[in-house]
């Protein structure tokens, strides 16, 4: 059980996982008003920055899981680093179906709302872990305007238009759902740059390293025609946030 290997060498620099600056993060945690002590279950949790970093600035405590052998070991080596290793830990596990064992204060998919086969599936899911009252982060994408044809959404990673709401009604959707948005943070264009052009540096350190490996063409096309499809694409059609909801 892991992530497939093309994915841990496109963010193999990568301390967060979806296109989330960590200024931005910091803010979403400021936003929040954590109390220390509070706590977070946050599942498909990546390289643990969000656990970490607000452990140590808020003093939280928590759990993550995530399916990445990867990632779960630079979550707990940064966890260590930050020195905050007696306050969070990091479960290699499938985050789909994961509950804990103990109600918790706030619980998280940040960008990766497949754990639960979509928006509802997912807040459905981390409500099973979440005690009366507390907060849930949801972190989706939507479109910054709707794309032009299906072959533009596609460039933008969706299987279809269809696959994306545009921000108001994507809100509408949690409210849908039985929830009130209480805050969101949401990426710009730099923030789509800074998560994906990285990627791009990545692949190459590694293409240069490996050249005969398996993966090296599907690299090498990557590099090829992913850096236009985004300027093209991603970053002027698709937008992305993180939007804390409490159930009504």
């Amino acid at each position: 059980m892991d992530l497939p290997r093309i994915f841990t060498i496109r963010e193999s620099s990568h301390r967060i996982h979806n296109p989330i600056t960590p200024a931005k993060l910091a803010t979403l945690g400021e936003s929040l008003h954590l109390d220390p002590g509070t706590r977070v279950l946050d599942l498909a949790s990546g390289s643990g920055e969000l656990l970490c970093t607000w452990a140590r600035d808020h003093g939280i405590t928590g759990t993550g899981v995530d399916i990445s052998t990867a990632f779960t070991e630079r979550a707990r080596a940064r966890a260590d680093e930050l020195g905050v290793a007696d306050r969070v830990r990091f479960v290699h596990g499938d985050a789909a179906g994961h509950v804990a064992d103990q109600p918790v204060d706030l619980a998280a998919c940040v960008g990766a709302t497949w754990i639960g086969n979509g928006v509802a599936g997912t807040t459905e899911l981390l409500d099973r872990s979440l005690r009366p009252g507390g907060l849930m982060l949801i972190g989706e994408p939507y479109w910054r305007r709707t794309p032009p044809d299906e072959e533009t959404a596609t460039a933008c990673h969706a299987a279809s238009i269809a696959d994306f709401l545009e921000l108001p009604d994507l809100i509408g959707k949690f409210q849908g759902l039985g929830y009130d948005v209480v805050e969101m943070t949401l990426a710009d264009q730099d923030s789509w740059d800074r998560y994906v052009a990285a990627q791009w540096l990545n692949m190459r350190r590694w293409l240069d390293r490996h050249p005969d490996d398996e993966l090296a063409p599907e690299i090498r096309e990557g590099l090829a025609t992913e850096p236009v499809r985004h300027a093209r694409a991603t970053r002027e059609y698709l937008g992305w946030g993180v939007f804390a909801l409490m159930k009504r």
